[in-house]
């Protein structure tokens, strides 16, 4: 490799101490609602195809640190979104029941909730949006999840970022209240300050 020199080395001695990241930066429900959006076009998305079995969705999602992953069909688009809650709930048992299949047999396929039963926020309402709104949402639709989107050159709709209450919690140090508790902004930040 004539182009490449060799790098300059030193011995270490003493008290060598390692990096720490800095804390991540605080969240309020008055945050930006991009500071807890998973960026798609930062990082890679977690994706499935369909065919693949449900128990080696469940060993994937454990091995990225992920609760969902994106479907995608044999174009390689969006054809649904397969989450643990989807894995670890009854759906599995249920089709088992219909089905008569073994629970190693199960598929994405057979589990996942397909794009059809999906929905969106688009990045402009994002982007003019609170942590404390995104939380309104995902209550109000009863999800864990939910994508954001933008439209390519071509004006086609391209999913550019996902809302995961996990993380939401994880970055503010608090649990969300369950959607029966309440829905307003007030009462969200309420329970939440109340954890």
């Amino acid at each position: 490799m004539p182009n490449y020199h060799v790098l300059t080395t030193q011995r270490l001695t003493g008290a060598v101490h390692i990096s720490r990241p800095a804390p991540p930066k605080s969240i309020t429900l008055e945050s930006p609602a991009l500071e807890v959006m998973t960026d798609l076009r930062q990082i890679y998305a977690a994706v499935i195809e369909p065919q693949v079995t449900m128990e080696a969705a469940n060993a994937f999602m454990i091995l990225r640190g992920v609760r969902s992953l994106l479907v995608l069909n044999q174009d390689r688009a969006l054809g649904g979104i397969i989450t643990a809650s989807d894995i670890l709930g009854e759906k599995p048992l249920r089709f088992i029941r219909e089905r008569g299949v073994k629970h190693n047999e199960i598929l994405v396929a057979d589990i996942m909730t397909p794009l059809e039963q999906m929905e969106a926020i688009p990045i402009g309402a994002v982007e003019h949006a609170k942590v404390g709104h995104v939380i309104a949402s995902l209550r109000e639709s009863g999800r864990q999840h939910t994508l954001v989107i933008e439209n390519n050159a071509d004006g086609k709709p391209v999913v550019c970022g996902i809302f995961s209450s996990t993380q939401i919690e994880k970055q503010l140090g608090a649990a969300i209240p369950s959607s029966e508790v309440a829905k307003t902004f007030a009462e969200i930040e309420a329970a939440v300050i109340a954890h």
